[in-house]
């Protein structure tokens, strides 16, 4: 079939397997141009189909030659009907994988679920033994409990106060005002409980229990704080309770590695454009205006380049991993610089809509929210006839 993008709001629709593949392969070959890591070998990304996770997942394969089992949650193919993203994703990483020699296997479904932890510690004990990196990279707007079977629906809202600043839509370019009203008690727990560090928890807890955690064996969760333009809606709003109980586990966690002489660390991680992001008020237009000033001063990345630097820089170096006063591992740095968030707060009063196309980088945004999907990736022929029915050679 022809496919063409469908959006509705902050998702698309539609996903285009080609330029999936194509991105897929764009941040392989970014990886293996910067050389080999002196990295894991046997990788567990939980989370490992877009972004963040899927980004771990190619850098620890193609930068250090590692094994890698990928946990997510994605909709397959129908005829006549595209995958979600991340399914396309995942055929092209584990094809390139293959192709290079390497294992790579995965298991789709509820990575909050005992189920799913089950059948991962199986495949782990069949296949690998062990595993010396766990990535925990779970973006989800709800959890059933594995214990207790309740539902919990995370929020996006400020506590305290009513929250009003500018946001833009990023389809029409259209720069408004936004009021969001304050989340209660009950808002903050359910975010907490799906955002936070429970299920990371429970995570490592299974895996050690079952003796499938390796001497030596890292742990890393991701996290992000931004700039005070955004800490209302974000950092000092729910999912920012939600990221602190995450920073905790990462406490909690390294205690209970600490027989294995293993670690367990967040990750700040730069902003950037995801399907989680794209639906955060006022982010959007703080990533436009972000974007523009770091391309100018040549420190821009995207998610690839921030996991490369993460494994290469900072996690094994061979040197003791560097962290924050709060010991939280910073790749947020080069956004945080105190040039850069001056520039972006002096711009921020002269956003609106006519502005906005001069002072930031809309088209830039755009590009990358449709680069999630495979659509507008440079290469690609979008009104050749494609199948939609792409196979994962490694699926369990």
């Amino acid at each position: 079939m022809i496919i063409a993008p469908r959006i509705r709001g902050f998702i698309c629709l539609t996903a285009h397997p080609t330029g999936c593949e194509q991105n897929v392969v764009n941040q392989i070959n970014y990886v293996k141009s910067k050389g080999s890591i002196a990295g894991p070998k046997r990788v567990l990304v939980i989370g490992a189909s877009t972004g963040f996770g899927l980004a771990s997942r190619i850098t620890s394969a193609f930068g250090s030659d590692a094994s890698t089992i990928g946990v997510y949650f994605e909709k397959p193919p129908a005829p006549e009907k595209t995958a979600s993203p991340g399914w396309y994703n995942t055929a092209a990483f584990e094809e390139q994988a293959h192709k290079a020699g390497l294992y790579a296997k995965s298991i789709n479904g509820d990575a909050f679920s005992d189920e799913i932890k089950q059948k991962t510690m199986d495949l782990i004990r069949a296949d690998l033994g062990q595993i010396d990196l766990i990535i925990y990279s779970l973006a989800s707007p709800r959890r059933t409990h594995p214990k207790t079977g309740v539902v919990y629906n995370s929020t996006l809202k400020p506590i305290g106060q009513p929250f009003t600043n500018k946001t833009v839509d990023f389809h029409t370019g259209i720069v408004t005002d936004i009021s969001i009203q304050p989340g209660d008690e009950e808002d903050i727990e359910s975010t907490i409980a799906v955002m936070g560090g429970e299920d990371w928890g429970f995570w490592i807890d299974d895996l050690k229990a079952a003796g499938l955690l390796a001497e030596g064996a890292t742990t890393v969760a991701y996290s992000y704080i931004g700039p005070s333009l955004t800490e209302a809606v974000y950092r000092k709003g729910t999912i920012g309770r939600a990221k602190d109980n995450l920073e905790a586990t990462a406490f909690v966690i390294n205690d209970k590695l600490k027989d294995l002489h293993g670690s367990a660390f967040v990750s700040v991680n730069k902003a950037l454009v995801t399907q989680a992001s794209s639906a955060i008020p006022v982010i959007p237009l703080y990533i436009s205006l972000l974007y523009k000033i770091m391309k100018e001063e040549g420190v821009h990345e995207g998610c690839i380049e921030q996991m490369q630097r993460l494994f290469s820089e900072r996690l094994y170096t061979g040197k003791p991993v560097p962290t924050d006063e709060k010991g939280r591992i910073r790749v947020d740095d080069l956004e945080m610089r105190e040039d850069i968030q001056a520039k972006v707060a002096a711009l921020w009063p002269e956003a609106t809509t006519e502005s906005l196309p001069q002072i930031g980088d809309l088209e830039g945004y755009k590009k990358d929210f449709m680069n999630l999907f495979g659509f507008d990736v440079a290469g690609i022929d979008y009104e050749a006839d494609v199948n939609e029915v792409v196979e994962i050679s490694g699926l369990v």
